[in-house]
């Protein structure tokens, strides 16, 4: 080989140990998703604890109005109190809710965060009044049984418990596209770690945390667009153990245009470069000290989002073809069906549909989509990029009951 070769072949082995360590993950863990995930530790007739329904409103006066007065309604055999975290929403909506019975903190901020809403709903609530703080998003319904499922899994001991969030809508390709992805979350993210033993991560909603616990979480949350990364890495550095209800489904609503896809993913990017800075050098002392679930955190946040990983196997494929420099074209060609077995086996059966074999010719726009995300990473900084939300309760996604 040539000396001038040297360099860019060196390049692209270590580029491709490093694929093989993000294919190799999600295999992995979407193989231990199949596997029977331990049951809750049996609690006898659970007495119903008092429950906190955070919902956090930013400017989204149409879809509070709706899903507000839903979760009011929720079956539940003890005390179950919504409350709307009002930041930005109109007075008639303020009042229409109050007198719907449900209940408003209003909140302002120079820079909204979701996180600094919560702790101001926290700070103006009873400090007494509730034992569990379950938290949802503006346009999460909770389906019937959801708080009875947490309420058991608080009686079994633990402190902090994730719901199976699960889309609402597949009304665009996009919408269908990000169930997908979901979905694929769920069970290599939760399920696939929970069978294993080990914690699994928060997704920012149909989230519940002792009420105390929650309040002491989020005191120095700041301005960070993750509020969900930061408790979730300052729960597995407390050493507390994270829950995961399969079954405790929450209604989502998906995003439904390229535009809401990559705003979205802007904001997740940032909150990933984020958190792995800001944690790396705990987790070299966290690994010292055995806490797996807290390492394997730090793991996850160095991972490639699996439609770049696709994207970037697929052009390496040509260039391997094209330029026989680095690894063969069959090593890529590997990775690439490594990637798709793992996606493949990570997908519920009843995504198995023509819907979504359609939807699946718009993944080059959503790939152009996640370039764009990586370029406007620093925005994600400087403002509060919330997911714009419609009014609807349509269910076509979610587990029939």
């Amino acid at each position: 080989m040539s000396s001038l070769l040297l360099f860019p072949a060196l390049i692209l082995y270590l580029l491709g140990g490093c694929l093989l360590f993000n294919v190799g993950y999600l295999l992995f863990f979407s193989v231990a998703g199949h596997r029977r995930q331990p049951a809750l530790p049996a609690a006898g007739a659970a007495a119903p604890r008092r429950m906190c329904v955070l919902m956090p409103a930013y400017h989204a006066d149409a879809v509070i109005q709706e899903t507000g007065p839903v979760a009011g309604r929720h079956v539940y055999a003890g005390q179950a109190d919504v409350h709307v975290i009002a930041d930005g929403l109109q007075r008639a909506t303020v009042q229409e809710l109050r007198q719907r019975g449900v209940g408003v903190v209003e909140v302002a901020f120079e820079k909204s965060t979701k996180g600094k809403a919560l702790l101001a709903a926290l700070d103006s609530l009873p400090r007494h009044a509730y034992d569990v703080a379950v938290i949802l998003d503006v346009d999460n319904e909770m389906a019937p049984g959801f708080l009875t499922q947490v309420n058991a899994a608080f009686a079994a001991g633990y402190r902090v418990v994730q719901g199976h969030r699960t889309a609402k809508n597949l009304d665009s390709p996009f919408a269908v596209l990000d169930a997908c992805n979901e979905e694929i979350n769920n069970h290599i993210f939760r399920q696939g770690h929970a069978s294993l033993g080990l914690s699994p991560s928060l997704i920012g909603s149909a989230m519940a945390f002792e009420y105390e616990y929650l309040h002491q979480l989020l005191q120095d949350i700041g301005d960070t667009p993750g509020e969900d990364k930061e408790l979730d890495f300052k729960t597995l550095k407390d050493g507390v153990k994270i829950a995961y209800l399969p079954q405790a489904y929450v209604y989502d609503e998906k995003t439904q245009n390229s535009r809401a896809f990559a705003r979205q993913r802007t904001r997740w990017l940032a909150t990933q470069k984020e958190f792995f800075v800001k944690y790396l050098g705990e987790g070299w002392r966290e690994l010292g000290q055995g806490n797996w679930d807290f390492v394997d955190k730090i793991v996850q946040s160095m991972l490639l989002p699996r439609i770049l990983l696709l994207g970037l196997l697929v052009a390496l494929l040509g260039l391997a073809l094209l330029w026989p420099v680095g690894p063969a074209p069959g090593y890529w060609l590997a990775l690439l069906a490594g990637t798709a077995a793992a996606l493949l086996l990570a997908l519920p059966a009843r995504l198995y549909t023509w819907q979504v074999g359609r939807a699946l010719l718009h993944l080059p726009v959503a790939l152009g989509a996640m370039l764009l995300a990586l370029l406007q990473i620093r925005k994600a900084k400087t403002s509060f990029m919330a997911t714009p939300h419609t009014a609807t309760t349509a269910r076509s996604a979610a587990p029939q009951h």
